[in-house]
């Protein structure tokens, strides 16, 4: 394999980490709000369009049916485009649709203004990834991943309380069109702050500029040379990635929906803010999580057990909390250490496919990943919400989350991607 200079021995100026990340993480925190509010509004929403459980869980998982359809042209344009431009656009398109979620006068319209939003906001995620690969090699690439993905749980931490303390003195509908309005307003700081590529960043330094062009040439070297997208997306470990992401995103966005409404559950007769604040603290936990595992992964170059054990640790939590009987504290604990679990492995996760995958190819590899593994996005919330409208208890959604959580877990820890990252000339023709 070709050398790579590594910062550790010659200490280059860090200005990328202070400029890209930060821009990044703010503009997908707003993406990110129209999944996390949905699970504090829509419960206000029964009341006015009158929803039922099903309903809900629809409403929550129908966002994914369209989130899945611009992952891959999204991954594709943004690697032979221009990532910039591919986010700049879908700002300002999601934003229609998150705001005429307020407007909406029945379920129908609702459920189509919620498929919109997940259509416009399904090509943001690979164009970051792409942009990410771009400005920070292979051996930085889990914590760049994971201080972007910061911005899941920081958004839940923001935005719940803000949601609940929003819904407090305002109508649903308020809450979602005034928080559907932010994305016009930073597109521009995006815009203006954002570049594709180091080479047309003036504000780079040239030792800086050098380390990343020079680094990411060598780990371009040292894969094989692309065949086209359908080689990439019949290689095995990313056919299984997609299957280890569908379950984990089952479990995932089955806890992110519904766990307001534990929160609720035992907080009793608490106000909506008060709910906000609770829902908030598991993901504070999970934030640390997810760069003290990323930074981990990184210094050892392996990202398997990385991705495995949390999740696991995420299922075993959800079964705890299950059979803990009405408890306040020890349902609360269970939730920190499950959101834990469900976030941490974010950063070595997406460090993956961009490891063995060349430039060219992984944009849309990355894509087709995150389309078809999100649809777990709509399994798991819906399986939940019809659960508890059968039993009245969140107890069988719940352990069948927990279940999507191990079989991910078992998944990756036997793709063997370890192994291949490690030797990429044996990842033929991708």
């Amino acid at each position: 394999m070709t050398s790579q200079i590594h910062p550790d021995k010659h200490p280059v100026p860090h200005q990328r980490w202070l400029r890209i990340i930060p821009i990044a993480v703010v503009m997908y925190i707003l993406a990110f709000v129209d999944r996390v509010n949905v699970a504090m509004i829509l419960p206000y929403v029964n009341k006015g369009l009158g929803l039922t459980s099903d309903d809900i869980g629809f409403a929550a998982g129908i966002f994914f049916v369209g989130y899945m359809l611009l992952q891959i042209p999204g991954g594709i344009l943004a690697s032979r485009w221009s990532a910039k431009k591919v986010v700049a656009i879908l700002m300002v398109l999601w934003a229609v649709p998150a705001i005429a979620c307020g407007l909406a006068q029945d379920r129908l319209e609702l459920y189509l203004a919620r498929f919109m939003l997940g259509l416009f906001a399904g090509g943001v995620w690979p164009a970051v990834l792409v942009l990410l690969i771009t400005w920070f090699p292979r051996e930085e690439r889990a914590r760049a991943n994971a201080l972007w993905m910061t911005c899941l749980p920081l958004s839940a931490i923001l935005m719940t309380p803000i949601t609940g303390g929003m819904l407090a003195v305002m109508s649903w509908r308020w809450v979602f069109i005034l928080q559907g309005l932010p994305p016009v307003i930073w597109v521009v700081v995006w815009w203006t702050w954002i570049a594709d590529h180091p080479a047309q960043a003036k504000w780079i330094s040239k030792e800086e500029r050098r380390f990343i062009e020079e680094n990411t040439a060598a780990e371009a070297r040292a894969k094989p040379p692309p065949a086209g997208y359908w080689r990439a997306f019949t290689n095995p470990v990313v056919l299984w990635l997609i299957v280890a992401y569908f379950f984990w995103m089952a479990g995932f966005y089955g806890l992110t929906m519904w766990l307001p409404s534990v929160v609720k559950s035992f907080a009793g007769s608490s106000s909506a803010s008060a709910v906000g604040w609770l829902s908030a603290i598991p993901f504070v936990f999970a934030l640390i999580a997810m760069v003290i595992n990323s930074i981990w992964s990184d210094r050892r170059m392996k990202r398997q057990m990385h991705v495995s054990v949390p999740l696991a640790l995420g299922a075993l939590a959800l079964i705890g909390g299950q059979l803990v009987g009405h408890r306040p504290m020890l349902e609360m604990l269970f939730l920190l250490v499950a959101a834990i679990g469900v976030y941490g492995p974010y950063g070595p996760f997406w460090a993956v496919p961009s490891s063995l995958l060349q430039a060219e190819v992984s944009g849309a590899a990355m894509g087709l990943i995150n389309a078809l593994g999100n649809l777990g996005g709509f399994l798991g919330p819906f399986v939940v919400g019809y659960v508890r409208g059968r039993t009245h208890s969140g107890f069988a959604g719940f352990m069948l989350l927990s279940v999507f959580l191990l079989i991910s877990a078992a998944i990756f820890l036997f793709i063997g991607s370890d192994k291949e990252e490690g030797t990429p000339a044996r990842m033929e023709a991708v």
